[in-house]
């Protein structure tokens, strides 16, 4: 691209070593969680929440267990101040949550916040300041000396308001705007300047935020950056080390992965990444990203499409069919290919759960269990439209209407179920499945109909079938003998059609358990060198293997029609 000489690098390497985050290879325990939805989140709606809907949205954060929540920027407005009065007035906080807000580093604002959280039990006052050097100049018109007197001054308001306030629990947490264009040696200094102002100690510990305001290196780098910030932070023991990515370049979750391995113990993200321009981290991936590796992410992530669902009505904001784990695609295998590895990879755990063995999660295809997350693998995992093959067809059947189908019987419908989805240009619903399903093979009597049988022992079995011929509309009796009561059957109808075949494939298993049960029988016969199939289901299993031989000889007939 002609352009790209006008851009460069916009970051800076720390001095030293600080690779030693390479030597993990996965963070082993969940972060402290941090949702920012109602703040970074809320302002980058297009219709910014009101108060009604961010307490709802409070209350499913706090559903899904995070601890730690910024509910807004309460001197930024009337809608900010108010819905932070509201939370405490109505008593809407657990005790066990820790509500966060956010103000500059400006007296007024600062002020302003200290009236909003009156009351409140366990509170964090976010004070943030720019460190960017780009910034400070072009933005605040001040040099990077006025910048650390800014966050000085701002620390110092904040620990004299704290200890007037009428509040329970209070701590303070300092975050540097736009940390990753900054000069790291900058960012300390003024990182240890505001901790010298508020002296935490291991019993009563500070947040420093390392904050990716706009997302401009490689994760590695910020891993870098948060390792140097780590080893050279005064009050280190009186420190949480936080981080704030955002998404500009899409690598916020690689990037928090990396922060947590250099030392990070806390992550301010949003559901699903929400926030302005391309985004904020989004913590569900973070989270179970976590969990496919065996860690616990502390998160009840058991039902994420409701999760999902009150995300969507509240924001406005629709979550994107390949959005990983959330998205209403991602789970979905439309391949024949992938959806025979996935049934295949279902069956062998079965067989190993059968067993009694607790085997680990290994399912091509399938990185977590979608029933973990409130997912159907009916109606989530293996989906069929015209890409899908045999094993796919034959899972949905059986996970959703109990149908084993015999191998080449799955081929053949498969061949029907793509010529039904390329018919209507989209993919088949399970119940639309099962309908074609029995329209095919179950229900076709286009030629003839079997309406009763009677069976005698003679030399063999003698049938008396009695039969309607769909295209005269006449009723008779024709006899046929064989070695069992299908084959007396078939040779019956053999003989009134004048038709020969032979039964080529048959299978039968029970679709319910108990006194109620039904039969079903899948049949095959062959005639002119090709095989049709037929199924049948009813009480008794010798009728319901009659009715799967009628259907199949009704699709000979209809194929000898075409």
């Amino acid at each position: 691209m002609k352009n790209s000489v006008k851009y460069q690098k916009r970051y800076f390497l720390p001095d030293g070593e600080n690779t030693d985050w390479l030597k993990a290879d996965a963070p082993s325990h969940a972060p402290v969680w941090c949702s920012v939805d109602l703040r970074d989140g809320n302002q980058a709606l297009v219709e910014p929440m009101g108060v009604e809907a961010k307490k709802e949205f409070f209350r499913m954060l706090t559903e899904l267990g995070f601890k730690e929540i910024e509910i807004g920027f309460p001197a930024a407005n009337e809608t900010e101040f108010e819905f932070v009065r509201a939370l405490i007035r109505e008593n809407l906080i657990p005790d066990d949550v820790n509500i966060q807000v956010l103000t500059p580093a400006r007296e007024p604002l600062i002020c302003r916040t200290f009236e909003a959280i009156k009351g409140a039990k366990n509170v964090t006052v976010h004070l943030y300041s720019c460190v960017s050097h780009e910034q400070c100049k072009q933005v605040y018109g001040g040099g990077m000396s006025q910048a650390k007197e800014l966050a000085v001054r701002g620390a110092t308001c904040i620990k004299e308001l704290a200890e007037k306030a009428d509040c329970g629990n209070i701590r303070f947490e300092y975050s540097m705007e736009s940390f990753t264009t900054a000069d790291p040696k900058f960012s300390l200094e003024v990182c240890n300047a505001v901790l010298e102002v508020w002296q935490p100690t291991k019993e009563k510990k500070a947040i420093i935020d390392l904050a990716a305001t706009v997302e401009t290196c490689l994760p590695h780098v910020f891993a870098s950056l948060v390792e140097y910030i780590r080893k050279n932070l005064a009050y280190r023991e009186g420190v949480i080390l936080s981080v704030h990515p955002h998404n500009d370049r899409g690598s916020a979750v690689a990037a928090s992965e990396m922060a947590l391995l250099a030392g990070a113990e806390r992550i301010e993200g949003t559901l699903f990444g929400n926030g302005e321009r391309t985004g904020n981290v989004d913590l569900v991936t973070l989270a179970l990203n976590m969990y496919s590796h065996g860690v616990d992410p502390k998160l009840n992530l058991e039902n994420l499409p409701y999760a999902a669902s009150v995300y969507s009505c509240l924001t406005g904001m629709k979550i994107p069919p390949r959005q990983p784990y959330a998205g209403e695609l991602v789970f979905a295998a439309f391949s024949g290919t992938h959806q025979d590895a996935i049934a295949k990879g279902m069956r062998h755990r079965e067989e190993q759960l059968a067993a009694g063995e607790e085997p680990v999660w290994s399912v091509p295809y399938l990185p977590v269990d979608p029933r973990d997350l409130g997912r159907e693998y009916e109606r989530d995992v293996i989906r069929i439209n015209s890409q899908s093959g045999k094993s796919g067809v034959g899972y949905v059947l059986e996970r959703a209407y109990a149908l084993t189908l015999p191998s080449m019987l799955k081929r053949d419908f498969s061949v029907a179920v793509k010529r039904a989805s390329e018919k209507k240009s989209r993919e088949l619903k399970p119940e639309e499945l099962y309908a074609l399903f029995v329209k095919t093979y179950v229900e076709n009597d286009a030629f003839v109909s079997i309406k009763d049988t009677e069976y005698r022992r003679l030399d063999g079995i003698e049938a008396t079938v009695t039969l309607e011929d769909k295209q005269t509309g006449g009723v008779c009796a024709v006899k046929g003998r064989g070695n069992g009561r299908i084959d007396a059957v078939c040779n019956a109808l053999g003989t009134y059609l004048k038709r020969d075949y032979t039964v080529n494939g048959y299978e039968q298993h029970m679709l319910t358990e108990g006194s109620s049960s039904k039969a079903i029988s899948y049949l095959s016969i062959r005639a002119d060198g090709r095989s049709y199939w037929g199924v049948g289901i009813h009480d008794d299993a010798t009728t319901a293997s009659v009715r799967a031989l009628c259907a199949a000889v009704n699709n000979m007939l209809c194929f000898s029609e075409e």
